[in-house]
């Protein structure tokens, strides 16, 4: 079956689902406390609870029982099968790594699989980013942190300035909501001798909460020296110092060690990496009901060490990578609605970021510096958001300045429309913007310090419906994306230099349905279609994913097809992939404390690539149990 014929049968198969939603829906029993969905308020496209309904912009979210469901010591995977348009690059069974061969890369509509800087990922809306190379580090964002995952899909620079341009990925954390302790133990172990355990407990008593989570994850990996470990571990402190105000502190620090073996046909020996993350926060928040807002204080830093390793023929490196990266930031907002129907939100954002790089040589330990460099960034901004009727209108702009780029306006507008019940339609325009990392102004070969920031517009229409209580949803959607001063390096007078010479156009739809069918059953679909003008590595034109969840006593059953298409993984010269992967995963309550899970992956053994040059593990089994005390 050619390549057509595979997606409009799969289309087929998801238009069918949804009329088949529609023709039995009277038979559907949905408790009446699922009228409103937990999912239907968000947090990341506003900086205070709003119902997704009003806001312009798209949000995807991802549920704590998703998450748990997945049974991945990752929060990724859960985002490229549940996020249509959003794609996460993998090498291995466990681990991404990073430097050369490593896998993570995060794209949304096309945007960030040229650049990784190009898309923000955020805990608790604090910005997650190594200050030197100014991308994510997605061994860092594990499942044991996160409570649910918010995803705007499009530029949010508005509320949270550079590397927003393709939109974010909010990790919003864990919390204990009910008095009482509650712990959880889970050990998985599985194909290729990987291993995953965490540790959970959760405490609130009277105005106290806390989050305490430890991990260990490791691998052989399915081919010779790719072996990934990790440690990772998180404590989250909060107190209730009234019905307004409250007050919440929290640590992360995870430890991995990554070992890349090159392409099958350029083989490296001894490209090793040891990374260590960290990240501490607090904040001190108010809610009014009319009126809410916070002061956050964050501080992110970063200790990298790299062996960039030889291939056949060639000598050990003498030297390793160093390198001590920060980031600190202060955010202060205030959002109050001044008459019936309005919000407006106020805020201010400053940021400090950079750090120290070397090679250190191992003969004789002496240094060779490679930068030395920090920037900062201050930014105020405003949004106003107004409710008339079946009508929702939102504009905003913030006045972004930083030490190196100078000042950016980056405006945004749309509006909302409920013709009838749960419907909405929605239009938005808005600007992205990222700066220059450092690495790009003065590190390596290519570095150009007179490069300019990367900008771009993205242009959206939106409809969605939840009709039958809610027990139906459905959306499309469809957009448009177009930006210049792509950040490139190409040759200019005989060497390898970085230029704002790169464009995007991007443009495509995106759809999914949702149907839970009485208290067993619920069946899921989302599917993104991309068309690039300017093709980048890591965003497929094709992504589908099909899925059923059933729970039904002491048994819980969880599967899903992804058919992949048009995903370059090169593009000079050009080489692209197509694949369907089938997961299943199966657990029994044997007791209340105790819980056995199964999980298969890739159940078909497909033979694909991500990453050019590493092919991913066949058909992977993993069996594990889950303790609650």
């Amino acid at each position: 079956m050619d390549r057509p014929m595979k997606i409009l049968g799969l289309l087929a198969l998801c238009t069918c689902f949804s009329a088949a939603a529609h023709a039995k829906m009277p038979q559907a029993e949905a408790p009446s406390e699922q009228n409103v969905k937990i999912d239907s308020i968000v947090v990341t496209g506003a900086r205070y609870a709003s119902d997704i309904r009003h806001l312009p912009m798209t949000v995807s979210v991802v549920g704590r029982e998703q998450i748990e469901r997945s049974r991945q010591a990752s929060l990724l995977p859960s985002l490229t099968e549940q996020v249509p348009g959003l794609f996460i690059t993998a090498r291995g069974v466990m681990g991404y790594g990073v430097s050369d061969g490593a896998a993570g890369g995060m794209s949304l509509r096309g945007i960030g699989a040229g650049s990784a800087a190009q898309l923000l990922v955020l805990i608790d809306g604090h910005p997650q980013y190594m200050g030197l190379f100014g991308h994510p580090i997605s061994d860092a964002y594990q499942s044991m942190l996160a409570e649910r995952v918010e995803v705007l899909r499009g530029p949010a620079s508005v509320l949270y300035g550079s590397n927003a341009m393709g939109g974010v990925v909010n990790i919003v954390t864990r919390q204990q909501k009910e008095d009482g302790v509650k712990t959880g133990l889970n050990a998985g172990y599985g194909s290729y001798n990987t291993l995953q355990t965490e540790l959970t407990n959760r405490i609130r008593k009277g105005r106290f909460s806390s989050v305490a989570a430890g991990s260990y994850n490791r691998t052989d990996g399915h081919r010779a020296d790719m072996g990934f470990e990790q440690y990772g571990g998180y404590v989250k402190l909060g107190y209730d110092f009234g019905t307004h105000w409250n007050a919440f502190a929290d640590v992360n620090l995870t430890h991995f060690n990554a070992s890349n073996p090159g392409t099958v046909t350029a083989r490296i020996y001894d490209n090793d990496s040891r990374i260590t993350r960290g990240m501490a926060s607090f904040s001190l928040e108010n809610d009014y009901g009319r009126s809410s807002g916070a002061l956050k204080f964050f501080y992110n830093w970063g200790r990298h060490r790299i062996d960039d390793g030889y291939q056949t023929g060639e000598r050990p490196l003498d030297y390793r990578f160093n390198s001590r990266d920060e980031m600190l930031g202060v955010s202060l907002y205030q959002s109050v609605s001044l008459f019936r129907g309005n919000r407006l939100t106020a805020g201010v954002d400053y940021q400090h970021f950079g750090g120290r790089a070397w090679n250190r040589y191992v003969t004789d330990g002496h240094r060779e510096q490679l930068s030395d460099k920090a920037e900062d960034e201050a930014a105020g901004y405003v949004d106003f958001r107004q409710t008339l009727g079946r009508f929702t209108i939102d504009a905003g702009v913030r006045a972004d300045y930083h030490t190196r780029s100078g000042l950016e306006w980056v405006p945004q507008a749309g509006v909302a429309f409920r013709p009838a019940g749960n419907a909405e339609l929605k239009a938005t325009a808005g600007k992205g913007f990222r700066n220059p990392t450092i690495r790009e102004l003065y590190m390596f070969r290519p570095a150009n310090p007179d490069l300019e920031p990367e900008r771009l517009w993205s242009y959206e229409l939106a409809w969605s419906h939840r009709p039958a209580a809610g027990a139906l949803s459905y959306g499309v959607n469809f957009y448009y994306i177009k930006g210049d001063n792509i950040i490139l390096p190409l040759i200019i007078d005989g060497r390898r230099l970085n230029v704002n010479s790169g464009r995007i156009e991007n443009w495509g739809a995106e759809a999914n349905v949702a149907w839970r069918i009485g208290r067993a059953w619920t069946l899921s679909a989302n599917y993104s279609w991309l068309n690039m003008e300017h093709p980048v590595a890591g965003a497929p034109g094709h992504k589908l994913f099909a899925g059923a969840d059933f729970v039904r006593g002491r048994w819980a059953l969880s599967t899903g097809v992804q058919y992949i298409a048009g995903l370059y993984t090169a593009t000079a010269p050009a080489a692209q992939e197509e694949f369907v992967l089938w997961n299943l995963r199966a657990s029994l309550r044997v007791n209340r404390r105790l819980t056995l899970y199964a999980r298969g992956e890739n159940l078909l053994a497909q033979r694909y690539e991500i990453n050019a040059g590493y092919p991913m593990p066949r058909a992977t089994l993993f069996g594990g149990v889950s303790l609650d005390f």
